[in-house]
Order: C-alpha cells, then sequence, then structure tokens
C-alpha cells in the first residue's frame, strides 16, 4: 500500500498535467468517469494516501488500496487501468486501486492538521488526539488516519523501533516524553522516507519492517499481526519497551 511520502511523489510527477483540460477518458471503474471529459485540472492535491485531482465543480479522490499503483506517459501492457486520464501532453493511468468523486470544496473534506506532510501538520493537535485516546495501541494509533493521515505499515514499524516502545503499548501508558517522540518521529520519518524513495534506497533503510535480526541487540526480531489493525509488525521484545 502507498504510504503518504509516494502519494507527495507522485504529486510532484504529475505537475505537467495541472491547468490543462483532460481530453480523453477511459478505463473499467464503474464510476460516471464521462464526467471527467473536458474538465480543466485546478490544481492535483494529496491528503494521507489520497491522491486528489482537483476541478472546478469536483475532485477526484484515488485511493490505492493494498496494490494500487499508476503509470505517467505509459500503460502496463498486461492490465487494464481502473481510470486513464488522457491530456493534450501526455496520460496518467491508475491500477486496482478505488476511485471516486468529491462533490463538497476539498477544504470542506479533509482535516489538513492531520496529515504528516502537510505544512498544515500540528504535533499539539496530535498530542491531543492521542490523550483523548488512552486505550488505543499505539500499533493501531500510528495507523489511523485521523491522527496521522499518511502513516503506514512500514512507517508504523520503524518509527516504533526508533523510539524504543514496543507495538502493543497502550497510548495513556506512555511517558509524556515517549508520546512526543512518537509525534515527532511519526513526521521524521515521513520525510525520511520520502527522501529516500527519490533516490530509490527506501528498503536499504529499513530497519525492521520484514527483518530477522534486531540490529541494536543482534538477537532475532519479533514479528506477528498486532492490535485491531491486524497489521504485520516487527520489533525486538529487548530494546522495545511494553508501556501497559
Amino acid at each position: 500500500m502507498p504510504e503518504g511520502p509516494s502519494i507527495v511523489i507522485l504529486q510532484e510527477q504529475v505537475t505537467a498535467f495541472a491547468g490543462r483540460t483532460i481530453e480523453r477518458v477511459s478505463g473499467n471503474t464503474t464510476i460516471e468517469k464521462e464526467r471527467l471529459l473536458l474538465q480543466e485540472v485546478e490544481a492535483f492535491r494529496s491528503w494521507g494516501k489520497h491522491f486528489l485531482v482537483e476541478m472546478p465543480d469536483f475532485s477526484l479522490r484515488v485511493h490505492f488500496m493494498l496494490f494500487g499503483s499508476y503509470r505517467i506517459n505509459e500503460q502496463k501492457s498486461w492490465a487494464v487501468p481502473r481510470l486513464s486520464l488522457g491530456f493534450d501532453n501526455g496520460e496518467l493511468n491508475f491500477y486496482a486501486c478505488s476511485v471516486r468523486f468529491i462533490e463538497e470544496p476539498l477544504d470542506l473534506v479533509y482535516d489538513w492538521w492531520a496529515d504528516v506532510m502537510s505544512p498544515h501538520w500540528d504535533p499539539l493537535l496530535a498530542r491531543k488526539r492521542l490523550r483523548a485516546r488512552p486505550d488505543t495501541l499505539v500499533c493501531d494509533a500510528l495507523l489511523d488516519q485521523d491522527l496521522f493521515a499518511g502513516v503506514g505499515n512500514i512507517i508504523k514499524n520503524e518509527v516504533l523501533f526508533r523510539i524504543r516502545v514496543h507495538p502493543l503499548s497502550k497510548v495513556g501508558a506512555l511517558p509524556a516524553p515517549r508520546l512526543r517522540e512518537l509525534v515527532e518521529q511519526a513526521r521524521q520519518y515521513s520525510f525520511d522516507f520520502y527522501g529516500w524513495k527519490k533516490q530509490f534506497v527506501l528498503k536499504k533503510h529499513w530497519l525492521v519492517h520484514t527483518k530477522r535480526t534486531c540490529p541494536r541487540c543482534l538477537i532475532p526480531l519479533d514479528k506477528g499481526h498486532l492490535g485491531r489493525t491486524n497489521r504485520r509488525s516487527f520489533w525486538c521484545g529487548n530494546c522495545q519497551v511494553l508501556y501497559e
């Protein structure tokens, strides 16, 4: 599943289509895709894992789910696009994703202060919202898009290892410095992720995600599907403290 930094990179890659008119539309989506014909793209925006195409009267939301992908100025030879948008200077193709229309202005729909990659990100608000959910496991809290829009499973595992917190710790049990680190590193690691992905070296920097051995303790890592979200977690039972 693409995480927030990947969507920001996509937003940067399609700037050539901003201000252009959609001249061709195709794909196997069930939405009324003909609405997109002759629409001028006012802006491309991102919120968390959502890629947004803003037009004068409505917007298009693309969510890449678990296996979604995209191609710019090319198509996959082995797959039909979920949605293909053609411009006078190229095309944008989306695969295996969810697409839908948003009728309201985006500023009324999205909480930009919850997006860890946004200039509007508010760490004080994030800590306040976390403190209101003391019984939530930290592995679930980091994946809650209302709290950390854009954080996905890779970022979750790496952040918890960085701050030495066990994924089954409860938010309300974290000491204040650890809670502050949780919020700070959710954003910091997202920007690290962004930089590494643009350099095509992201996986080289993973310390625990999909790994077998703790790089600090040199002992086997634990792994399992944890929490309400039941997503894969990798952690060290020695150096990551369980706060209960």
